[in-house]
């Protein structure tokens, strides 16, 4: 859907408004055209149902006006004297159609001073659970959003377990795309496992300004590029579907490429425009070794005495094993008695590995040698031939394509690359770019898996560890917390550290003085 599309939707609703209460407008004792000037008939209709004038600002909210909708539609009826249930299920039922009814053929009188007070505890319910829904899905779509950290791709600064805060408004909050979605949820409705949203329709990509922009090394939760068509989640009902870009599956990655930013990873290490990158201090590189060992080993006692992540035997000897470490933790590990040999599982340059992007036996890279490559960049002007589209087809087809409403189908023909049929031997992109990897090297699927991040796929930054638990991967009752974890930065220097106690102790203080506050009352 287009901003022009969009605004001649919105035309059409305030017409359908207009026709079906401007008599009740005049009983009210407005004017009829009051009832038919966009924005300021919805801040009339709130006096007229004695509601707030903001909430006309819930009205233009994606998903929230689902929920607020219902809402005006049934304090209208009750503002003119249809309270009752059937009154209450008909104007639901039939998106507010009931109001036209009313509107031409009943004998209705306005009531200025109704009580706004639900006249059943079942209604007060209702009510309470209705407008806590709408300020979280407020916070949850424009603030800050929960998000679980499920793989091992960023260990040592966010371990598998931890349950963190994503700020929306760093980067700036987007807008949703999916016009029509259960709130609070994302791709799927829990329980009962049935697709969350429908694809249709789909709103213009909008994002508020941010106060940040994405630096190098920061750690971003973005959609994942490439969970489109026939791709990653499968419902109850054993179908696939397509996902549009803000129902794609969660991931979080280090940004290690900006826009315009030349990138190659010689021997496990990133390096930007040929500089290798200097990572933050809580940030530590793991890579993959082979260990062979004289007897089994106590992998608890490994990997908390060690440091040792993912280690695991790869015979039933118990003899052999595969970990991902540090460089530090294998310093370490390497001296302990019953470790006869650690060797690294690195690569050599020459091989390559084909599920590296951009899949071109051209480029022949792996996950520890690769590139280099350019990342693009908005307004940036790059060639293209047949040596070079690899690289870019799935921007031009997809990225600045289908999901941007626009039909680019690249083909080639010999030496020609062509768009829509045409020759072309440049492309000037149309968003910006990032590239997204894991700091456990060899074990994250990450930017060389997949290539560019969109902008437009950006979600958040990860801000705050609310919680974190081992063994989350288990039945909860195995989960055992990590105490020093809660409540801390994502962010910052040094090791992290615990907030939980401070919290805890403000809790307190506001729970001792709400109780002598409420004891003076009635005093």
């Amino acid at each position: 859907m287009t901003f022009t599309t969009l605004l001649l939707f919105v035309l059409i609703v305030q017409a359908l408004h207009f026709l079906g209460t401007w008599k009740l407008y005049t009983l009210a004792g407005r004017k009829a055209w009051e009832a038919a000037i966009p924005i300021y008939n919805a801040v009339v209709l709130m006096k007229i149902i004695n509601r707030p004038w903001w909430w006309v600002i819930l009205l233009f909210v994606p998903i929230v006006n689902l929920i607020m909708f219902p809402v005006v539609w049934v304090e209208t009826l009750r503002s003119f004297g249809k309270n009752s249930t059937t009154d209450t299920w008909l104007g639901v039922l039939t998106f507010g159609l009931y109001i036209y009814y009313i509107n031409y053929t009943q004998e209705v009188k306005y009531i200025d001073d109704r009580s706004l007070k639900p006249r059943t505890s079942t209604g007060e319910w209702v009510s309470s659970i209705l407008f806590a829904v709408v300020a979280a899905t407020i916070v949850h779509t424009y603030f800050m959003q929960p998000f679980t950290i499920p793989t091992s791709s960023l260990e040592k600064t966010l371990l598998v377990g931890d349950f963190l805060f994503v700020s929306k408004f760093h980067y700036g909050a987007r807008t949703p795309l999916t016009a029509v979605s259960f709130p609070m949820v994302h791709d799927t409705i829990p329980v009962i496992r049935k697709k969350s949203y429908s694809t249709t329709p789909q709103l213009p990509y909008f994002r508020l300004p941010g106060f940040q922009n994405i630096k190098h090394n920061d750690i971003v939760v973005f959609n994942w590029p490439i969970d489109t068509v026939n791709a990653f989640q499968q419902y109850s009902d054993g179908k696939h579907y397509y996902k549009p870009i803000d129902k794609k599956s969660n991931y979080v990655k280090r940004c290690v490429g900006l826009p315009g930013d030349s990138l190659e990873v010689r021997d496990g290490y990133v390096y930007i425009n040929g500089k290798q990158n200097e990572l933050p201090e809580r940030a530590k590189l793991q890579f993959a070794y082979a260990i062979s060992v004289k007897r089994p080993l106590n992998l608890k006692y490994i990997a908390e005495r060690f440091d040792v992540t993912d280690i695991y035997p790869v015979n039933r000897e118990g003899t052999l094993y595969q970990a991902h470490m540090t460089v530090e933790a294998y310093e370490k590990f390497k001296n302990y008695p019953d470790v006869n040999e650690i060797v690294s599982l690195k690569r050599k340059k020459e091989n390559w590995d084909k599920g590296m992007f951009p899949h071109d036996p051209q480029f022949q890279w792996d996950v520890n040698f690769y590139g280099p490559l350019y990342i693009p960049q908005k307004d940036a002007t790059v060639v293209i031939n047949t040596e070079s589209i690899s690289f870019y087809k799935r921007v031009i087809e997809v990225y600045e394509g289908s999901e941007m409403g626009l039909d680019q189908k690249i083909t080639t023909s010999g030496t020609e690359v062509l768009l829509n049929g045409a020759p072309i031997t440049e492309y000037t992109f149309l968003q910006d770019y990032y590239w997204m990897m894991g700091d456990n090297r060899n074990n994250s699927e990450d930017a060389r898996s997949w290539g560019y991040t969109p902008s437009n796929h950006v979600v958040g930054k990860p801000v705050f560890v609310w919680m974190s638990f081992n063994n989350t991967n288990q039945s909860l009752f195995n989960w055992s917390p990590r105490w020093e974890r809660f409540f801390t930065t994502v962010g910052g220097n040094g090791k992290p550290v615990s907030y939980f106690y401070y919290f805890l102790g403000l809790l307190a203080a506001w729970y001792v003085f709400t109780f002598f506050r409420k004891k003076r009352k009635n005093a």
